[in-house]
């Protein structure tokens, strides 16, 4: 086996990385043997590696509109190349979204720099990050909480998408702003260490041409209050995905107006968690945004 963290998978670790109920995954084996599962001294079926990705490739034809029938008369070596062959616009998405959670399941870093290579040879970055990237973020956080894949395998593949945020977003700082009434913070508040969807933001902001001035995870309040003796008209924004805890949600951002708000300075606030402060008497100084594009868009 590759490795030895999670390299054999049960019918249902199937279903989460494949979207293909368990049931079906059945049905396929019994009716069209496509794949041959291992089984332990209780006849529970498991899986290697190799089965989950030719279930992903399996999928994708499905998705494309082949029929299981057709697909399980193919050779083995037929299914990743018609794969490729079928590979467009349309299914780039999900294909590249599948190779990825391979590179992760296998922890190999060739497959993710290939499959990158591959995709920004037709894509900006930032079409990149917000179709592939958001979206495999936001099903890798499902996988783990199934325990489908370990924070070992989060962290491996976010290492090596903060990598790609890194190496973009230094591009642009070397530029010269554009933009310069207004000046951007971000940061995280204590204790938050989901820090890609932050940095995606950093890299929008100079991206239309504004300073920003990246502060990064766990920043306590007092800290923020600094910068104000150094710049006039500051935007801060926070990217809430875990922390504060929900009940400590209000008092975080009553905190935050108290201690940063005057008539030249903003707060906004996106991520998981903004869908539930309560919006009712908020300062028009204070803006919440449901998604990376909205904030964007609000700039």
């Amino acid at each position: 086996m590759v490795n030895n963290i999670k390299s054999v998978f049960s019918i249902k670790d199937l279903e989460n990385l494949s979207g293909i109920k368990a049931h079906t995954i059945r049905i396929w084996e019994k009716r069209y043997n496509i794949l041959q599962p291992m089984r332990t001294d209780t006849n529970i079926r498991l899986y290697d590696l190799a089965s989950l990705q030719k279930l992903l490739n399996i999928t994708l034809l499905h998705d494309y509109g082949y029929k299981i029938s057709k697909i399980a008369t193919y050779p083995q070596d037929k299914i990743p190349s018609l794969v490729r062959e079928i590979i467009s616009n349309k299914t780039a998405k999900s294909h590249a979204i599948s190779e990825f959670k391979m590179a992760m399941m296998n922890f190999d870093q060739e497959l993710f720099f290939n499959t990158y290579n591959w995709l920004i040879a037709e894509k900006s970055f930032k079409e990149i990050f917000l179709q592939v990237f958001i979206p495999l973020m936001n099903e890798l956080g499902l996988l783990w909480q199934s325990d489908t894949i370990t924070p070992a395998h989060e962290h491996f593949i976010s290492y090596l998408i903060k990598q790609k945020l890194l190496i973009n977003t230094e591009k642009l700082q070397v530029l010269k702003q554009t933009k310069k009434d207004k000046v951007f913070v971000l940061s995280l508040p204590m204790n938050e260490i989901h820090e890609l969807g932050l940095m995606y933001l950093n890299y929008e902001i100079l991206l239309l041409g504004y300073k920003t001035i990246y502060l990064g995870e766990s920043m306590p309040i007092s800290n923020l209050k600094d910068i104000k003796r150094h710049f006039n008209s500051i935007i801060f924004v926070s990217y809430l995905t875990v922390q504060p805890e929900r009940d400590m949600l209000d008092g975080y951002i009553q905190k935050m107006a108290e201690e940063l708000l005057d008539e030249n300075t903003e707060l906004w606030y996106t991520g998981r968690l903004v869908e539930f402060i309560n919006k009712e008497g908020l300062s028009d100084k204070i803006s919440i945004f449901n998604s990376i594009s909205e904030l964007v868009d609000g700039i």
